[in-house]
């Protein structure tokens, strides 16, 4: 297991290689090696037996020279202050490299949402915007789902937020249910963008026309990328989640797969049917397939499983979900990686679309965002990819190039030290 301080190390490490890439100034970098506020708290709710229970909290606000900082909320037991200001790490790096003007952010609660009833989970996400109230805003700090967390847990959020400012701000929270002024297309969004840049770069990455897919991880974006692939030809032949994993060669049934973990289930409970049979979940790297989809957590392929890798093509719907160890491994076999900060960056772009139509309030119908969210996908993929090409580097420091020029040009602006001594 990764330790606190590494998973920041290893983030860092993004930094320093795409700098050697770029003439940037030294204050770039400083600026950008610090978040720049990480505030911690203790949430105190009642349970339902009527005892009190206490759960950490943060909220990190890495960098807001773009503008507001943005990212998700995750309840997880492992949550800790070192993931929570990495991922905002990579959010700042992610709304640059889609140009969206946006700094990072990340909030987190220790605490697993299973062993809470519904009333506690909504005590809780409630108590978690009462203490953050003061940091959170429409144009200071937007949080948005992660890791499970759901649009129902962003209805309490932003409904506590509008009671204690006394008006109505959807514009607050993103992921937020329709029906509260959450956008369409939000749902799928992280798939959608991660299945769009694979097909607009599918002739570069030697995938054809029926593709044999992996998908580590069968939450809502590995559920959703497995049925946008299924949809467009391709055979999805192994799953996994955290209970166990199935294999198919001739193709799984995705809709099976998706009932049984509907139902409160794993994956696993659809043995036996239609050929799927029981795989177990640390071979899932191993199984043959064109494209390989990590959608689960941080450092899932590691230097003990990245050489079974066979896949041609990594698609990163998680955050992290690769170790600079298992970068090289994978590059030094010819894998190319398609990056988190941009494969799956479908998701914030459509909560950024969301945003601005809460700020319009006008909504834009489905086939719009879709639109939307294909050129921006296929805009900044073929620009790093044309830089990945260009200075001979993989995608992922191509897209941390990508993200640094535009970090560098916003950070200079307000002068270097060049400026101030010349």
């Amino acid at each position: 297991m990764m330790s606190d301080d590494s998973i920041f190390e290893h983030a860092l490490q993004r930094l320093d290689e795409a700098a050697k890439h770029l003439n940037v100034d030294q204050d770039v970098i400083e600026k950008l090696k610090f978040p720049r506020e990480t505030t911690k708290v203790r949430l105190m709710i009642r349970m339902d037996d009527g005892s009190r229970k206490s759960f950490v909290g943060w909220r990190c606000r890495y960098d807001d020279t773009r503008g507001p900082t943005k990212g998700g909320i995750r309840y997880h037991p492992d949550a800790s202050s070192a993931e929570v200001e990495t991922l905002a790490f990579w959010m700042t790096f992610k709304c640059a490299v889609m140009g969206l003007p946006y700094g990072g952010g990340k909030g987190a609660v220790q605490v697993n949402p299973r062993e809470l009833s519904k009333a506690e989970l909504e005590r809780l996400s409630r108590a978690y915007i009462q203490a953050f109230a003061r940091i959170i805003g429409p144009d200071r700090d937007i949080p948005a789902p992660d890791v499970y967390t759901n649009s129902m847990v962003m209805g309490w959020m932003a409904d506590e937020y509008s009671q204690i400012v006394g008006q109505a701000e959807p514009a607050v929270i993103t992921g937020k249910p329709i029906a509260l002024g959450g956008s369409l297309g939000r749902g799928d969004a992280t798939a959608r963008g991660g299945y769009y840049l694979v097909r607009h770069l599918a002739d570069e990455l030697g995938l054809g026309q029926e593709m044999r897919v992996a998908v580590q991880g069968f939450g809502n974006a590995g559920q959703h990328i497995a049925r946008l692939m299924v949809a467009d030809g391709h055979r999805i032949v192994a799953v996994s989640d955290s209970h166990g994993a199935v294999a198919s060669d001739a193709g799984l049934d995705v809709d099976k797969l998706i009932a049984a973990k509907d139902a409160g289930g794993s994956v696993v409970d659809t043995v036996g049917h239609d050929g799927h049979a029981l795989l177990p979940a640390e071979e899932l790297p191993g199984v043959g397939c064109d494209l390989f989809v990590p959608a689960a957590l941080e450092n899932m392929i590691d230097a003990r499983n990245a050489p079974w890798l066979k896949a041609k093509v990594v698609l990163e719907l998680a955050n992290g979900p690769l170790t600079p160890e298992a970068d090289q491994i994978l590059a030094a076999n010819g894998v190319v990686v398609l990056p988190d900060i941009l494969a799956n960056a479908g998701g914030v772009t459509v909560s950024y679309f969301e945003w601005v139509q809460n700020r319009h309030g006008y909504y834009w119908p489905l086939e719009e965002v879709h639109v939307r969210l294909r050129t921006i996908m296929e805009r900044e993929g073929r620009a790093i990819w044309n830089i990945s090409r260009e200075k001979e580097i993989p995608m992922r420091t191509a897209a941390y190039v990508h993200a640094l020029g535009r970090l560098a040009e916003a950070i200079e602006a307000h002068g270097t030290q060049a400026f101030f001594m010349s």
